[in-house]
C-alpha cells in the first residue's frame, strides 16, 4: 500500500472529535453497536428509532453532510429488494389485502428486521469510513489483534476494488466512444464479454503486481504501521455510543 493510495474516496477529511478518535476506537465501537441492533427484538420498533437518532447525533458532531451518508446508504438497494420480496413469498397468516396482493405478517416482520438492522449497520459503517483514513483502518485492525493475513487480504481488497472499478470504467468508455449502449437482452453478449476480459484483466494485473512485489524483496507481510494508542477519555468517547445502544437493547427485551 503506497502512500498515495492512503486517503481513499470514502474517507472525508475533517478535525471533528469523531474524525481524530483513534481507528481501533471506532472499529470496536461500530461492532459493538451493530451486535446490540443486531440483538434488538424487532417487535421494539421504538428502539430502531432511537438508534437511528443515535447515528444522527454522530453525523452531526462528525459535522458530515447528511446527503452524503444517505447518497451511501443506496449500496443496500439489492438488500431492499430482497427485503421487500418476503411480505410475497413468506407462508404465514396474511393482513387486508393490498389491492389484488395478499401480504404475509411473517413476512412483513421479517422485511423490517432486514432492513431496519440492514440500514442502521451500513449507516454506522458509512460514518466510520467517511471519519476514518485507510491506513488508520488497517492499524486499527492491527491494534485489535486481527490476524495479519486477514488485515493484508483486506488492504489488497480495497486496493484491487478501486484498480477494477477504474478498469471498468474505461472499458465502458471505450465501448460507449464505439457507439456502444445496452438497451436490452442482444446486448448482453457483448456484457459478457466484456466482464470476461475484465477478469482476465484483473487477473494478470495481479500477477504483475506480485511479481513486481517479488522482485523487490516482497515477503507477503505489510509493513509495520505506526503504533497508536487511545486515552481513557478517548475510549470513553468512543463507546459512548455502544453503550448506549445495549441500554436500548436491554430496554427493548424487557418491555416486550
Amino acid at each position: 500500500m503506497g502512500a498515495g493510495h492512503a486517503a481513499h474516496r470514502l474517507h472525508r477529511p475533517g478535525d471533528s472529535p469523531v474524525h481524530t478518535l483513534p481507528a481501533h476506537c471506532k472499529l470496536l465501537a461500530v461492532l459493538c453497536f451493530v451486535l446490540a441492533v443486531v440483538s434488538t427484538p424487532r417487535e421494539a420498533v421504538w428502539a430502531f428509532g432511537l438508534y437511528a437518532l443515535l447515528l444522527a447525533a454522530v453525523v452531526a458532531v462528525a459535522r458530515l453532510p447528511f446527503g452524503l451518508v444517505l447518497r451511501r446508504l443506496l449500496i443496500e438497494t439489492p438488500f431492499v429488494v430482497f427485503a421487500l420480496l418476503l411480505p410475497l413469498t413468506v407462508p404465514g397468516e396474511t393482513v387486508a389485502p393490498v389491492g389484488a396482493v395478499e401480504l404475509s405478517v411473517p413476512g412483513l416482520w421479517g422485511a423490517w428486521n432486514i432492513l431496519a438492522k440492514g440500514t442502521l449497520g451500513v449507516a454506522a459503517s458509512v460514518i466510520l469510513a467517511a471519519t476514518t483514513e485507510l491506513t488508520a483502518l488497517l492499524l486499527g485492525l492491527q491494534r485489535l489483534r486481527l490476524p495479519p493475513a486477514l488485515v493484508q487480504i483486506t488492504a489488497f481488497m480495497i486496493r484491487y476494488a478501486d484498480v477494477i472499478t477504474e478498469e471498468m470504467r474505461r472499458m465502458s468508455v471505450a465501448r460507449r466512444s464505439r457507439g456502444f449502449t445496452a438497451r436490452g437482452p442482444r446486448h448482453w453478449r457483448v456484457l459478457a464479454a466484456s466482464a470476461g476480459a475484465l477478469f482476465v484483466r484483473a487477473y494478470e494485473r495481479g500477477e504483475r503486481v506480485h511479481f513486481a512485489m517479488i522482485s523487490r524483496g516482497g515477503t507477503g507481510a505489510l509493513p509495520q504501521l505506526a503504533d497508536t494508542t487511545a486515552t481513557r477519555a478517548q475510549w470513553s468517547s468512543a463507546l459512548a455510543l455502544p453503550a448506549t445502544a445495549l441500554a436500548v437493547c436491554l430496554m427493548g427485551w424487557t418491555t416486550r
